[in-house]
């Protein structure tokens, strides 16, 4: 792929008076109320070789489509029970997108940015305990440009079931930072891997979680503990009273016998 075309993203407006009125038409429609309508058109280099080409209504995505699978997908799937889209028609806007693109960088010469690998951090949402559902969450952050390939591993095998995202979420440093979820059962057994591949990254970067296993602490060891805690108390008390009595001795001494005149 040449390098003017791994710019991540462009956008072209384009009216979309049909859509509008199609969601419009939707149950409850008579309740929205428009001060204003954006939608784009955006092709959005990613990982995989062809990109993908996403249709946005005012900021949030409706579908993208898979230009290797030629296959559209739905953000929600009820939109995909609403709203058709035939993924062919989405390879005329990707030649022209690709056009504009490759103008505006020539018009611009500028080269393209250097990419700055993600920092990733799993976290679960809730406290673990084993056996209850919870969420696990791959923090990536830090990166540029926004281009990712996530893969959720549990015991070294993809999984995929239940999993989501955020789309990408833009830093005040011009770089990005993205949520990636996936809802798990904490099992002793069970390990867990974010697998994050990004253009700054010389091979995957594989950020690992599991459940730590609660140390467990015998009636034994607790009267341990105690005892000790006890002793070292006593000996703190101990050590207290001759310091203060020594203090008041040393002070005895240096003041020398009380003498009255007659």
């Amino acid at each position: 792929m040449c390098s003017e075309d791994r710019m991540f993203q462009t956008k072209a407006v384009v009216p979309r008076a049909l859509f509008l009125a199609l969601l419009l038409s939707l149950p409850g429609a008579e309740a929205i109320k428009a001060d204003h309508v954006a939608i784009y058109d955006i092709f959005v280099q990613s990982q995989k070789p062809s990109g993908e080409y996403m249709f946005e209504f005012d900021g949030d995505e409706q579908f993208h489509v898979d230009l290797d699978k030629r296959e559209t997908n739905w953000h929600l799937p009820e939109f995909g029970q609403a709203f058709w889209f035939d993924p062919q028609n989405a390879l005329p806007y990707i030649a022209s997108l690709k056009n504009i693109l490759k103008f505006l960088i020539q018009r611009s010469n500028h080269t393209q940015a250097l990419s700055e690998p993600p920092e990733v951090t799993v976290f679960p949402k809730s406290p673990v305990e084993l056996g209850q559902p919870n969420v696990l969450i791959c923090h990536i952050d830090k990166f540029f440009p926004p281009v990712l390939n996530v893969t959720w591993l549990r015991n070294g095998q993809p999984v995929t079931e239940g999993t989501s995202e955020t789309i990408f979420l833009p830093r005040t440093d011009n770089r990005f930072y993205k949520f990636h979820y996936l809802p798990f059962i904490p099992m002793a057994e069970d390990f867990y891997d974010c697998q994050v591949e990004h253009w700054g990254l010389d091979q995957p970067s594989v950020t690992h979680w599991e459940a730590q296993e609660p140390i467990q602490v015998t009636e034994m060891t607790e009267t341990v503990v105690c005892a000790l805690g006890l002793v070292v108390g006593l000996v703190g008390v101990i050590v207290g009273t001759v310091l203060i009595l020594r203090a008041l001795h040393s002070r005895r001494d240096t003041l020398g016998p009380v003498t009255h005149d007659d």
